[in-house]
């Protein structure tokens, strides 16, 4: 072997054992996602579509609070200015994150304050951004928000009809819940179990507080009660009242 060959092998040796080194990354930190997801919502009220543009990658998947799925051209789509009338702000709370190497994970909460025509409206979200760093940019790449539940509002009704709705009602049998009375406070047990007040909404339709769904008591052709809907996601679980 010659003096030029032992050496070309010894460099190629060498370069093959040596490890690619790992990609640079410009840092992001918290305050400057926060700073530009505020930029996001702040642009909201205006309809100004720029930091949308920017901020958001063209293959983006986007989830929001009403459930619609939307791509970056839909999500640019949906932003129009507040009608005239209409005024509010949101505010990003609560931020958490979690960093690696190109990938940036934040999750905040939202704070919206609306008025319409003089009305206030509140509302609090929870939302999900992974920002990923490609083609020399920090954008979100995925985006996923939920809207916090809140109980309605209390409505009221004729006392005497309470009773209407006391009595017991059967799923299947040995599986029943019973709805008593105390005073104007009406209460739902399942079996043996810890009663639960029934709050109303709106006439024969109740719920209970901290918990997502509706109890519509059913009437029948002559207004009598017969049945327990118990409503989850507009589907119902019917509770036939017993004789």
């Amino acid at each position: 072997m010659t003096f030029h060959r032992a050496v070309s092998c010894l460099l190629f040796a060498v370069t093959v054992a040596v490890p690619a080194m790992p990609q640079a990354y410009p840092s992001i930190d918290q305050a400057e996602l926060l700073r530009r997801t505020q930029q996001l919502y702040d642009a909201i009220a205006t309809g100004d579509r720029g930091p949308a543009t920017s901020y958001y990658a063209d293959d983006a998947m986007v989830y929001d609070e009403k459930g619609r799925t939307m791509n970056k051209k839909a999500l640019l789509d949906d932003l129009d200015p507040f009608p005239t009338g209409y005024s509010g702000a949101i505010k990003v709370v609560n931020p958490q994150t979690i960093f690696a190497p190109g990938v940036a994970v934040l999750a905040y909460d939202c704070d919206e304050s609306e008025t319409i025509f003089g009305q206030q409206l509140r509302a609090r979200y929870h939302s999900v951004d992974t920002w990923l760093y490609r083609d020399g940019k920090w954008q979100i790449a995925a985006s996923q928000t939920m809207r916090y539940y809140e109980d309605p509002a209390l409505g009221s009704t004729n006392h005497a009809h309470l009773d209407d709705f006391v009595g017991v009602y059967e799923l299947a049998p040995g599986n029943r819940r019973t709805v008593t009375r105390d005073g104007n406070e009406i209460f739902l047990q399942r079996g043996t179990g810890a009663k639960v007040e029934l709050l109303l909404e709106s006439g024969d339709l109740f719920f209970r507080a901290g918990v997502e769904g509706r109890i519509l008591f059913h009437r029948n052709a002559s207004g009598k009660v017969d049945a327990l809907y118990d409503r989850r996601n507009n589907e119902d679980v019917v509770w036939r009242k017993l004789p």
